[in-house]
C-alpha cells in the first residue's frame, strides 16, 4: 500500500481517536470485548507455559488482565499506540505483578529478538498500514517455538454501512479489511509455521443508524483513512445514509455485521532473525 493510497491510514489519527475514546470505549466496545474473551477461551486449548507474554494492541487492558489470570507466572506486557489507553490498562491492574506497559506500533515494536513466547493480538493488526511489516515484526521478538494467536476482522465487516455510503457519495467511509486467505498467506512469508485461520460472523442491532455511528466513535474506530473527506458529515448527509441504510432493516432493527478472522502459528525451531527496525529500543521484557 502506497503512501498516497486512499486506503493508507493516518496513524496519527487513529492515536488521537483511540485517545479520545479512551473513557467511552469499555461501554460501548461490545463486539470487541467477546472478540477477545473467545480468544482467550482458545488458549486454553493450547499447551503453553509461556515465561514472557506480549499483549500487541492492549486497548483499556481486557486482554493483559485476561493474561496475567491465564498464565501466573509470567511476565505480561501491555502495548498499545494510545496513551490514554495504556493508562486505563494500569488503571485496571491489580496491586501485585501489574503488566509492563509500553506506547509504541506493532509494525515497529521496541523489543530485541526473542523477546517473547507468546503474542496475543485481538483486533489489532487491521490498524496496520503494512501487515507483511507488522508480521515480521511479530516473527522477530517471537522466540523459538513461540506462539502468535490473534484476530482481526475481514472484509464483510460493516458492509452494510459501506453499501449505504456508497450509495450517498460513492466515497471510503469505512476502512478496508483483508481476506483470511491473504493473511494467511502473510503469515507464511513472514516464516511462521503450522498458519491456522477460521472465521465467525458476528452482528450487532440498533434501532437507528445515529446508534451504530455513536458507538464507532465510542470506540474510536471512526474513519481513519488518509483519503477520507475532512469536512463534517452535514444534517443532509446522514439523512440520505439513514435512507440508504434503511434496506437492511429486519425485525425493526439495523445489522451491523462483523467478520472476524482468527489466527495463529508457530515460530520454528530456530533462532529469530536479528536486526531491529530503524529507531527502535532494544529492550527485554521480563
Amino acid at each position: 500500500m502506497t503512501d498516497a493510497s486512499p486506503y493508507r491510514l493516518d496513524k496519527r489519527r487513529v492515536r488521537a481517536t483511540f485517545d479520545q475514546a479512551a473513557s467511552s470505549y469499555d461501554e460501548a466496545a461490545v463486539l470487541q470485548r467477546e472478540a477477545c474473551s473467545r480468544l482467550l477461551e482458545r488458549l486454553q486449548w493450547v499447551k503453553l507455559d509461556p515465561a514472557r507474554v506480549l499483549d500487541a494492541g492492549a486497548g483499556t487492558g481486557q486482554g493483559a488482565h485476561g493474561l496475567k489470570r491465564l498464565y501466573k507466572g509470567s511476565r505480561v506486557v501491555a502495548l498499545d499506540l494510545s496513551p490514554a489507553m495504556l493508562r486505563l490498562t494500569a488503571k485496571g491492574a491489580g496491586w501485585w505483578r501489574k503488566p509492563g506497559l509500553v506506547c509504541a506500533d506493532v509494525e515497529s515494536l521496541p523489543f530485541a529478538d526473542a523477546s517473547f513466547d507468546l503474542i496475543f493480538s485481538s483486533l489489532t493488526v487491521q490498524w496496520c498500514n503494512d501487515l507483511d511489516r507488522a508480521l515480521a515484526e511479530f516473527r522477530r521478538v517471537l522466540s523459538p517455538q513461540g506462539l502468535l494467536m490473534f484476530t482481526t476482522l475481514g472484509p464483510d465487516t460493516l458492509v452494510e454501512l459501506r453499501r449505504a455510503w456508497e450509495v450517498v457519495d460513492g466515497r471510503a467511509h469505512v476502512n478496508a479489511f483483508m481476506d483470511m486467505h491473504d493473511i494467511g498467506d502473510a503469515l507464511v512469508r513472514a516464516g511462521f509455521a503450522d498458519p491456522v485461520m477460521d472465521v465467525e460472523r458476528m452482528t450487532v442491532t440498533y434501532p437507528d443508524v445515529r446508534g451504530l455511528m455513536r458507538d464507532l466513535k465510542a470506540i474510536g474506530a471512526t474513519n481513519a483513512l488518509s483519503g477520507r473527506g475532512r469536512g463534517l458529515t452535514g444534517p443532509g448527509r446522514l439523512r440520505a445514509l439513514e435512507a440508504a441504510y434503511e434496506e437492511y432493516r429486519q425485525e425493526g432493527l439495523l445489522p451491523a455485521s462483523y467478520e472476524v478472522v482468527y489466527g495463529h502459528a508457530w515460530v520454528p525451531d530456530a533462532p529469530a532473525p536479528s536486526g531491529l527496525p530503524k529507531g527502535a529500543i532494544p529492550i527485554r521484557a521480563g
